[in-house]
């Protein structure tokens, strides 16, 4: 029993330190404070604000509203970007990487984000083989340090 309570003390006090790791955080907003729903409902990036945010995942999200807030919390996993909002190109290459809000994709309902319009470029040439060889690193790629 004690070794069970141990183990769900280090989840909770581990646990949002692993998951800021999978996240691409930067000013303690995830996506640099970018809006996640708006890549799909806006066809663009659109910065959040700081009144409508919500921490998912060890990380804050800000919302441009609350109805893109509300989306967001009713189904997180169908809104934020692939691989934490790290560079999908990155990840398929087997880093980490930062990327820049007007440097997206979304293909198959997914949102993907890279490094640059460079990077975003290099990525569009053979998005379905990045996708899949970074879905197959990712696992690996979320536990380093950024």
């Amino acid at each position: 029993m004690r070794n069970i309570v141990i183990a769900l003390v280090l989840m909770l006090i581990a646990g949002p330190a692993i998951a800021q790791e999978e996240i691409f955080s930067r000013s303690n907003a995830a996506i640099q404070g970018y809006d996640p729903v708006s890549y799909f409902k806006d066809s663009k990036p659109v910065k959040g604000k700081n009144e409508f945010s919500y921490v998912w995942k060890g990380a804050t999200w800000n919302f441009f509203n609350s109805e893109n807030l509300n989306e967001f919390k009713s189904n997180p996993e169908a809104f934020a970007p692939q691989y934490g909002g790290y560079c999908a190109y990155g990840v398929a290459d087997g880093h980490k990487a930062t990327t820049s809000p007007d440097a997206w994709t979304i293909v198959d309902g997914k949102l993907y984000l890279n490094y640059n319009k460079e990077v975003q470029a290099l990525w569009n040439k053979d998005q379905k083989r990045y996708i899949k060889v970074a879905n197959e690193r990712w696992h690996t790629v979320k536990k380093e340090k950024d």
